[in-house]
């Protein structure tokens, strides 16, 4: 038996998203049901609704943070009970077979088709996904996270893609006390970068077009800041940083970003710049540099970053929109006009 109910959904690439209703499948054995709190936006939501990753499957309920209230546990579950904060990110299934799913790495699932998306995917049974812009969800408890107690909801939203996507490379490339950090961007990723780098002991410089954001970098924990459009920026910062965030999707001048890493340093690749990168040899090869990319993060390393966060009290910041506001705030979103996450109050859904 189906729940019924509210959401805002995608029509097509150029509609403004409307209020709607969707089904919600009956809580399984292993299944969690919860009320969706607070879901974020993120800037993927608005590339999938319109149509620039490939033609989604409409209509699309987006939303991939998303922050919530447990209702119903299945007969089977062990890990959750009702009440209990929890929160869902970029996908809801995945194989659990693959050696990635068996590592905890959910997010590079290597079956046809990868980890089932918590939007413009489908179930294990053929149903469309349907994600967070909307009141309630169910979910199988292996792809629940615990959302601690000292978290708010609304703050704990965004760290479930924002958040993760993130932590995930900083804790890769071992980014701590000793390692030089710059993070490119101080967006939705990018401000989350420099406070969880910051939190893990890092020396953090922010690498922004303009110095526009430059008294907010700083009070996020950056120890410096710097306009990426001088180019006296990158002669002065050569060979400086062991570790570097690219958390935007321009396409770059690769040569001068790799040049500003220092031996065996990493320039890892968050943003999905819209032509392919074009990379030239001699500053790659020329000092061991590499260059990397990186995906959201699996099941186990997501609830270690919501737990480092709550222990190191690093939260988004955002601005609570409600339901009306989405398709104005998809428009800032597109212009860089937000500081720094927009969150949905599903209470307006």
């Amino acid at each position: 038996m189906t729940t019924t109910v509210s959401a805002y959904a995608a029509t097509s690439a150029t509609d403004p998203l409307t209020k709607t209703t969707i089904e919600r499948r009956a809580p399984g054995p292993h299944d969690v049901a919860f009320d969706i709190k607070f879901a974020g936006i993120c800037h993927s939501d608005i590339h999938t609704v319109k149509g620039e990753w490939g033609r989604p499957n409409y209509p699309v309920v987006p939303g991939h943070e998303i922050a919530g209230v447990v209702t119903e546990v299945g007969s089977a579950v062990t890990k959750f009970k009702v009440g209990d904060h929890v929160g869902v990110g970029c996908f809801v299934d995945s194989c659990r077979e693959c050696d990635s799913c068996k590592a905890g790495l959910e997010q590079y699932c290597t079956t046809r088709g990868g980890m089932r998306g918590t939007y413009n995917s489908t179930e294990r049974d053929g149903s469309p996904t349907y994600g967070g812009y909307s009141t309630a969800m169910v979910v199988d408890e292996n792809y629940v996270l615990r959302i601690p107690e000292s978290i708010p909801l609304d703050k704990a939203a965004p760290l479930l893609c924002a958040g993760i996507t993130v932590y995930s490379p900083l804790r890769h490339w071992n980014a701590g006390p000793g390692k030089r950090v710059a993070v490119i961007g101080l967006g939705g990723l990018g401000h989350m970068a420099v406070k969880i780098g910051v939190a893990m002991g890092a020396e953090v410089t922010v690498l922004s077009q303009s110095l526009k954001k430059m008294e907010d970098g700083l009070r996020l924990g950056a120890s410096a800041y710097h306009a990426t459009s001088d180019p006296d920026t990158f002669k002065k910062l050569a060979g400086s940083f062991d570790l570097i965030i690219n958390t935007v999707s321009a396409n770059l001048d690769m040569s001068a970003y790799l040049n500003l890493l220092a031996l065996d340093g990493t320039l890892v690749e968050l943003g999905a710049p819209e032509k392919p990168l074009v990379v030239p040899f001699f500053p790659l090869g020329a000092m061991r540099r590499s260059l990397a990319g990186s995906m959201i993060g699996g099941i186990p390393e997501t609830q270690e970053m919501l737990d480092f966060c709550a222990e190191h009290d690093v939260t988004p910041e955002i601005e609570v929109i409600d339901a009306s506001y989405i398709n104005e705030a998809y428009e800032r979103v597109v212009s860089s006009d937000v500081r720094y996450r927009f969150v949905i109050d599903a209470s307006t859904i």
